[in-house]
């Protein structure tokens, strides 16, 4: 069975007529009949059923139609993929993550990506959930690991991780380091220590305060070791969620449990990317930093 039966086959369905499939495809009527009953002879059953001049398709027809359409689409993308591919003298792939991340799959990631694809190179960047959704908006990077804190966009992808565990972090020299777990409500009078970029230090507070009903107290730092190092100041707690594997907390900061209301919080993280970009390297990258994140869930 070649390809250009199949299209031929599509063609007539889609046009309804053989007559205008037969100039859609730049060949005889007569020409494009053979070619489909050449291909329902191999197939050894009857695809159209043809009756005069009109025809319908078999239930065998249908299910061919529809399988069939699927299967050239997926070619067509093999092929301007690989034709992109080939043309890339040198690949790259931008991809922006939270700045209070601070699992251990995503450098997993990389890592095994990079050894897979030594052609491409990885160009990282980090910020707040609204910095990242503003650049993947922008087309400043071509991919984003974030959290799903609000409805996105039909015109992205969103590839959903998983549902994260949140925790704070508290000097172990803070009254709250030995209860087992905490709520908002302890929280209340301890100030929330938050990583932001000053230009988002607003919208941070006022989603913390929403979601989590934290305090109005807060400081910001610029990345996570600063944030870490203001608790072991004892300066206030700090929110996280564990996006996979969290690093063991040193011995001057205690890791709590959050909950609300009496349930356990918890916050849902994916990769997203712009529906019109979508490509190899991108749903590759994201099926191993699923794959990474659910082998560390089961161990």
């Amino acid at each position: 069975m070649l390809l250009k039966q199949m299209k031929y086959f599509i063609t007539v369905v889609e046009s309804n007529s053989f007559t205008e499939a037969a100039e859609r495809c730049f060949i005889s009527q007569s020409a494009i009949s053979q070619q489909i009953q050449a291909m329902e002879k191999e197939l050894g059953v009857e695809l159209i059923h043809r009756k005069n001049r009109h025809f319908t398709l078999t239930p065998a027809g249908e299910y061919f139609y529809r399988h069939s359409r699927e299967l050239l689409d997926d070619i067509e993308y093999l092929r301007r993929e690989t034709i992109r591919i080939g043309q890339d003298n040198e690949s790259q792939l931008r991809m922006g993550y939270l700045s209070y991340y601070s699992g251990q799959e995503l450098h997993q990631t990389i890592a095994e990506f990079s050894q897979i694809y030594p052609e491409v190179s990885i160009h990282i960047v980090k910020g707040t959930h609204d910095e990242l959704a503003n650049l993947l908006r922008l087309d400043g990077v071509d991919l984003v690991l974030n959290d799903q804190r609000r409805i996105f966009s039909y015109e992205q992808v969103n590839f959903r991780l998983l549902e994260c565990d949140c925790f704070v972090e508290v000097s172990s020299r803070n009254k709250l380091s030995s209860l087992e777990q905490v709520t908002s409500e302890d929280l209340k009078r301890t100030t929330c220590i938050l990583v932001s970029s000053r230009e988002q230090q607003s919208v941070e507070q006022e989603y913390y305060q929403n979601m989590f009903g934290f305090s109005r107290n807060f400081l910001f730092a610029e990345n996570l070791e600063e944030g870490r190092l203001m608790v072991v100041g004892n300066r206030g707690f700090m929110p996280l969620e564990s996006v996979g594997t969290l690093p063991p907390s040193s011995s001057a900061i205690r890791r709590i449990p959050l909950y609300r209301n009496g349930l356990r919080m918890r916050r849902n993280y994916g990769v997203l990317w712009r529906k019109e970009r979508t490509n190899y390297y991108i749903e590759e990258f994201a099926e191993i930093l699923s794959k990474l994140l659910h082998q560390g869930k089961e161990e």
